[in-house]
């Protein structure tokens, strides 16, 4: 099952929200927020993909989201680690 332009956007952003809020930060705007989302959709789906999961592409919305964040916090962790930076 594949998802189109606006489920993506609705993954990204909603995987952007909460990233912000589990990584104890105030996020970094709605645009910002949607573009680690996305991001973190990708980096989710590859993980998952190598793990034998499915990508996000292969799940419902809902499960997309969960792929989404989990790739989201460990792109925020990464990023957080490289910069140095605790909170945005």
């Amino acid at each position: 099952m594949g998802h189109g332009i606006i489920a993506w956007i609705i993954i990204g952003v909603v995987a952007g929200w909460l990233t912000g809020k589990i990584m104890k930060g105030s996020g970094y705007g709605f645009l910002v927020d949607m573009i680690i989302g996305l991001l973190g959709a990708m980096v989710g789906g590859w993980l998952f993909t190598h793990m034998g999961a499915g990508g996000v592409g292969e799940h419902g919305l809902i499960m997309s989201i969960v792929i989404a964040t989990v790739g989201a916090v460990i792109l925020t962790f990464l990023f957080r680690l490289v910069t140095g930076s605790k909170s945005s």
